[in-house]
């Protein structure tokens, strides 16, 4: 186990930041941890990388007690916090080799560097000030600094906030890669980054664990108790005449040709859409059952 977290409790004055919070992140698992802005997704990470105490509460990381093994512990995280700290008058190499320094890799420093900056894709820019990097670039360095003493477990918070959409894909490639040997905790409140790189999903909503499952079980779970299909027709038909098809509890105009249409139960009511065309001279052009988005069981879980 990598990360074993039991009822986990911080309290900042009379404000709970973390309200007995309980979770398991295994050995190779890239799980996405979600939630609101202030819902306490970085007061978790700090507390679990040791940059503050909780308030009560146990974590473990790798079976060694944080509170009790603080500093061995370290060696075995990588931290990119949400606000990555570089000191931008270092060139990239320059500042790797500090980090180095600091993780006393000595002899392997040499090797680890240029190893961790070709894997990192900081090739071209080594020779560069950090402050003359972009912004995406920057979180390449950040993520350097996290890897360079190979560590067990990643700890990434918010790591694609503010880049480009294509900073980004590049960020969550360079995740996934690095994920198939390392465990990785991921703070994201974007939920198409999840499903792309996350095995499992925690969300969290004012200091307490909502959900925490995988991406398909947890939508699933979310299943509403009627059924909402998208059709589109060859003409426009009559709402009310749709709204008479049986079980049909709502009817929505996307435009004049397609249509939402909303059953009060669970039952499959396409074949009755099929008949309804049918009889009123109708053609069905296409119609999809409209699956709730991770998005909206997000939203459903946060309010």
């Amino acid at each position: 186990m990598s990360i074993h977290v039991a009822n986990l409790t911080k309290v900042y004055g009379e404000q709970k930041a973390l309200d007995s919070i309980s979770f398991e992140i295994k050995t190779g698992e890239i799980v996405g941890f979600v939630g609101p802005n202030g819902a306490g997704k970085s007061t978790t990470m700090k507390i679990l990388t040791g940059f503050i105490p909780p308030t009560s509460g146990e974590a473990n990381i790798n079976k060694l007690n944080l509170f009790d093994h603080s500093l061995e512990i370290r060696k075995h995280i990588g931290y990119l916090p949400e606000h990555n700290p570089l000191y931008l008058e270092m060139y990239v190499k320059e500042y790797l080799e500090f980090i180095a320094g600091i993780y006393k890799l000595g002899s392997k420093a040499r090797f680890r560097i240029e190893e961790i900056i070709e894997q990192t894709g900081l090739t071209d820019e080594r020779k560069k000030k950090i402050g003359a990097l972009s912004k995406g670039y920057r979180q390449r360095v950040g993520l350097a600094q996290a890897l360079i003493h190979d560590p067990s477990i990643l700890i990434l918070d918010e790591p694609t906030s503010g880049l480009d959409p294509n900073q980004i894909i590049e960020i969550r490639n360079l995740i996934s890669e690095v994920g198939k040997e390392k465990t990785v905790m991921l703070s994201t409140h974007i939920m198409q980054e999840v499903e792309a790189i996350c095995d499992r999903i925690i969300i969290i909503n004012k200091g307490k664990i909502v959900a925490d499952d995988s991406i398909d079980s947890i939508t699933s779970l979310k299943k509403e108790d009627h059924i909402t299909v998208i059709v589109e027709f060859d003409t426009e038909p009559q709402q009310q005449e749709l709204e008479k098809i049986e079980l049909v509890e709502k009817v929505a105009k996307i435009d004049d040709k397609n249509w939402l249409i909303e059953s009060s139960s669970r039952k499959d009511i396409r074949q009755d859409i099929f008949k309804f065309a049918v009889d009123t001279g109708l053609a069905v052009l296409s119609m999809q059952k409209k699956e709730k988005s991770l998005e909206e069981v997000f939203q459903e879980l946060t309010k």
